[in-house]
């Protein structure tokens, strides 16, 4: 039997939740009637209420078809008239089978079939996940009638569970249970009747006598009648048999420690030291039981002497030891916290008390506070009739008893601090362990253990633990696909374990398959997806949307803007929702203001987005505001009114203006996996990813990220191709050009310019025409086909005049100089200092360092060292540490150049290493190249012939595919080593005259 459906709950299909919307209103009301026609008009009203729009017809069936594609099959809703029906088989949703159990409990309960009734009803009660259709109705508006019924139902399954517990004579750790039932329904006499019972057969003759006294005064001042004859009978049996009260044990309530323990050495001592710290005192062994690694105090003759008390009071009475363990669902707080009171129970013999507080419980609230502290005052064999009612009276008793002796409490699964806080003892004699989800940070004076997933080892090690199965190396993958969860592992093993023909190869192929993962890590009553829903259920409704919409744009980090455009909400609430997400483990804030879920998280919020029917205007909200965001990041590095027009879109969405470059390249540095996610998944699904892209270059091209800029283009222009969308091809094709030209793959580069101004004549963009043929001549002068770039050049340089752009021509006049450096350089600085006095008027640094950059290289082909030196610096200085690497590179390569040939080595090999050091950590391999042939000309300078051999060799291979020229330059480099008769006996010549390559080396003023 296999339980698919799920209404004693939120509303679930196969054990995960059922997003928001219409299709969960239509599917809860099918199942309300199961296998039966449910008439349109009654599915109207449930999705619309009294007042459903005139196209509600319609839209029902729209909303059919959307529940068919949930449960993935088209037979299970079929259509008849007068409305719809939905299949359910047998054993599939669980109030039928809860009903069945109830049934069969019934009939046991009549013959006296006590363990089939103890059977039966545990089997029924399983399925509560909490109250029946949560979420599904207004409670303002009352109950519906199954949710009365099946309530009413689960109150007489509980009764008949205990009276089995009962004839059974189980009568321990029952009494708890009926002590909170009893509170809850002062009413119900069953209940009290069974309790009187259980104290009194366990020796607790008083405190049951009280709950009779309290039960008769409740109805008689109520309801004006005395208690039935079931009570009054279990009255005169406890007068009639006083039970003499037995010798209380000290209280051992800890659940059986978990059987494969695996790992978390390391915090296993730091809380066993927090936990006995403020009373051990050093002595000449460890305890016997303390678990491997836990530190051990150095041994001492005797021991050292307690302060006097005077100090003590001075110093204030020290509390109770207490660690708060936190961490999300599943992460193994519980077992880490049962692991180590096992391990502690010699240092309290007085006893360990166990709470489940029920922080994260299905279908059960948080315990109260004044029922917790009954139960541990019970525990402690304070009569129920001694327990205060008022929970400060409660927590000073429950101070009073633990005062003297020493115990641990291990409290489970708290809520809050506030449910924590009047359980604390106040002497230092006793301690407390606490488990959440939440790091109850308002409770004071406590030592946090935030647990992580375990490491590698450590998951390996519990899967071989629990599957019995010597697994290979090779299970490292399903481990990383577990998450190194301990839940997820726990059940991975169980399949393993289950299931001998299951490799892991085969069961990590199965968990490899994203959108269903979760469907694989679920065995028996073990779930990761229930365990996360049960976090769900406890979220309120912002925090909740806030999940939801993190998997509908699933992206590997996220921040507070983004999340607000996501959700639809001011920033405020969505900062709110995302620390509550932090709060209780489902978001980590890996950085002030960042957010990133762990991978099982992510696969749950993607389920939940994939059932919201706002997802897709959430994602395109979220893309719009990406997209604008790196549009500011482009305007904040190339201001339109000092870099000449703006080469990003027109406005997008409304990010917010970046206050400065630094703030721009950092949101940039920090969102290009984001960028890169967004690109992959919705290119070919939404515009706004072209612009976002468009945007995007000037930081790319800023940092060097020639690799990345290739990447997402290509992806833009296949989208943009086929989407038939001609303005996207022809941008996308002009950067992917610009990308080529900055990795110094020139003729890639020509190739895609010249398609790049077909598209924009057909376009008529006169302006985009101007630059791509100014870029056109460029290309061309940097193969070397100078006369042919002439042409371009000057075709560019008439429609700037005629469009009166001031900056494009200063950027034509570079480049003219840049042709004409081939056969005069002094023209060639001529012109160079042309659009460096324009640049200065404009207030263009772009414009300035470019002139600075290529009048250096002009004196350096002119031998003019000393000259070309400052140039080069001044170039540097314009741009800064964080300015564009392009313009940075090439004028540092020109620099370490000439400080070589003025004979400032130090200064040389200095600037060389900085540069090959950035080189290599943007991945920019021309660049790296470049350095390297100068390093090897230092090296080579200083007779480090090997040396120089190693770094010409490097440079090459840096080189292959790139520039030809600056290729061929280094091969003759080493070739010239070859030809040597004796290089190293050369070790002290020059490395001869500075050699002058075609192109390289220059800086153009514009790209893209």
């Amino acid at each position: 039997m296999c339980v698919r459906f799920g209404l004693l709950g939120p509303l679930t299909v196969g054990g995960g939740p059922v997003g928001g919307g219409k299709v969960r209103s239509l599917l809860a009301a099918l199942l309300m009637r199961p296998g039966r026609v449910v008439p349109s008009d009654d599915l109207k009203l449930a999705l619309w209420g009294d007042e459903p729009p005139a196209s509600a017809t319609a839209s029902l069936h729209n909303h059919v078809a959307r529940l068919r594609r949930l449960l993935d099959s088209e037979d299970r809703v079929r259509a008849v008239p007068p409305g719809y029906v939905l299949r359910v088989d047998p054993g599939e949703l669980d109030t039928q089978v809860f009903e069945a159990h109830a049934r069969v409990a019934l009939a046991a309960h009549h013959r006296g079939d006590w363990p089939v009734v103890a059977e039966e009803t545990a089997g029924a009660l399983a399925l509560w996940r909490g109250a029946p259709l949560g979420g599904l109705y207004d409670p303002a508006d009352g109950e519906p009638a199954l949710v009365q019924r099946l309530g009413e139902t689960r109150l007489l399954v509980l009764e008949w569970k205990y009276e089995a517990e009962l004839r059974l004579g189980r009568h321990e750790g029952i009494g708890p249970e009926l002590a909170a039932l009893t509170g809850e329904f002062p009413l119900r006499e069953a209940f009290h009747r069974q309790l009187m019972l259980v104290l009194h057969r366990t020796g607790r003759q008083a405190e049951a006598l009280a709950v009779h006294q309290r039960l008769r005064r409740t109805l008689v001042e109520e309801l004006g009648v005395d208690p039935g004859p079931a009570v009054q009978e279990a009255h005169r049996e406890i007068l009639r048999e006083p039970a003499p009260r037995a010798e209380l044990p000290a209280p051992a309530q800890l659940p059986p420690g978990p059987a494969h323990f695996t790992g978390r050495d390391e915090v296993v001592a730091e809380l066993w030291a927090a936990l006995t710290q403020r009373r051990r005192q050093p002595e000449a062994s460890a305890s016997p039981s303390a678990p491997a690694g836990t530190p051990v105090a150095p041994a001492r003759a005797g021991r050292i002497p307690a302060p006097p008390a005077s100090a003590a009071r001075h110093e204030g009475a020290p509390a109770a030891p207490l660690a708060v363990i936190t961490g999300m669902a599943g992460v193994g707080k519980s077992a880490l916290a049962v692991h180590v009171a096992h391990a502690l129970r010699e240092e309290f013999p007085d006893g360990q008390l166990y709470l489940n507080l029920r922080g994260a419980t299905p279908g059960l609230p948080p315990l109260p506070p004044i029922q917790a502290l009954a139960a541990l005052l019970n525990a402690l064999g304070v009569d129920s009739r001694n327990v205060p009612d008022t929970p400060d009276a409660a927590a000073a008793l429950l101070r009073s008893r633990l005062a003297p002796t020493r115990t641990l409490l291990v409290l489970d699964d708290a809520a809050s601090a506030a449910q924590v806080r009047p359980l604390l003892p106040a002497g230092d004699g006793c301690a407390v362990v606490v488990t959440s989800r939440s790091p109850l940070a308002a409770l004071d004076g406590a030592t946090r253990f935030p647990l992580a997933p375990m490491t590698a080892d450590e998951s390996l090690g519990l899967l071989r633990a629990i599957s019995g199965r010597q697994l290979a190396d090779g299970a490292a993958r399903l481990v990383e696909l577990c998450g190194r969860l301990p839940l997820a592992l726990r059940v991975a093993a169980a399949r393993l374990a289950a299931c001998r023909a299951l490799s892991p190869d085969a069961l990590a192929g199965l968990l490899d398959a994203e959108d269903g993962r979760l469907d694989h890590l679920e065995y028996d009553d073990l779930s990761v997806r229930r365990s996360l829903a049960v976090a769900l259920g406890a979220l309120d409704p912002d925090a909740a949307l806030a999940l939801r919409r993190l998997g509908s744009l699933d992206l590997p980090a996220y921040e507070v803007p983004v999340v607000a455009r996501l959700m639809g909400l001011p920033e405020q609430r969505a900062g709110a929702a995302l620390d509550r997400l932090v709060e209780v483990a489902l978001l980590e804030e890996i950085s002030y203001g960042r957010y990133a879920p762990h991978d099982l998280v992510r696969d749950f919020a993607r389920e939940l987005a994939a059932q919201d029917d706002g997802r897709e205007a959430a994602v395109e909200r979220g893309l719009r505001w990406y997209a604008e965001a790196a549009r500011q990041s482009g305007l904040a590095l190339s201001p339109p009114d000092r870099e000449g027009p703006a080469r990003v879109p027109e406005p997008i969405g409304d990010a917010a203006p970046f206050p400065d470059t630094a703030a721009a390249l950092a949101w940039g540095d920090r969102e290009l996996p984001a960028v890169v996610t967004l690109t992959e998944r919705y290119a070919r699904s939404s515009p706004t990813v072209f612009l976002l892209v468009r945007a995007y270059f000037s930081h790319l091209q800023y940092r060097g990220k020639y690799g990345a800029l290739r990447h997402l283009n290509r992806f833009v222009l296949s989208a943009a191709r086929a989407s038939g969308d001609r303005v996207a091809q022809a941008h996308a094709i002009g950067d992917l050009a610009g990308a080529h030209f900055l990795a110094s793959r020139i003729e890639e580069a020509l190739a895609l310019n010249d398609e790049a101004i077909a598209l924009w004549q057909e376009l008529g963009e006169r302006g985009r025409t101007q630059r791509t043929l100014a870029n056109r001549g460029m290309l061309l002068e940097r193969l070397g086909r100078h006369a042919e770039a002439a042409e371009p050049l000057e075709r560019s340089l008439a429609l700037t005049r005629e469009l009166d752009d001031a900056y494009g021509e200063a950027i034509i006049l570079s480049h003219l100089g840049n042709l004409h450096e081939h056969t005069d350089a002094r023209v060639a600085i001529a012109y160079h200092e042309r659009s460096l006095a324009a640049g200065c008027r404009i207030g263009s640094e772009l414009l300035a360092h470019t002139a600075h950059c290529n009048i250096g290289y002009a004196h350096l082909t002119l031998g003019e060292w000393a000259a070309a030196v400052g140039h080069f610096e001044r170039a540097l200085c314009i741009l800064g540490e964080q300015g564009d690497w392009h313009g940075r590179s090439q004028s540092w390569v020109g620099l370490v150049r000439v400080l070589g040939e003025l004979g400032r080595t130090d200064e040389a090999y200095a600037a060389c290493e900085d540069l090959l050091d950035q080189a290599v950590e943007r991945c920019d391999a021309y660049s790296e190249g470049l350095g390297r042939r100068e390093y090897g000309r230092l090296e080579r300078s200083r007779g480090r012939v090997a040396q120089a051999r190693v770094q010409w060799e490097l440079a090459l291979t840096a080189l292959d595919g790139g520039d030809p020229k600056a290729y061929a330059e280094v091969a003759e480099l080493l070739a010239g080593l070859d030809a040597e008769p004796d290089a190293e006996s050369n070790a002290g010549e020059s490395a001869g005259p500075c050699l002058r390559e075609d192109g390289e080396g220059r800086v153009p003023a514009e790209v893209g």
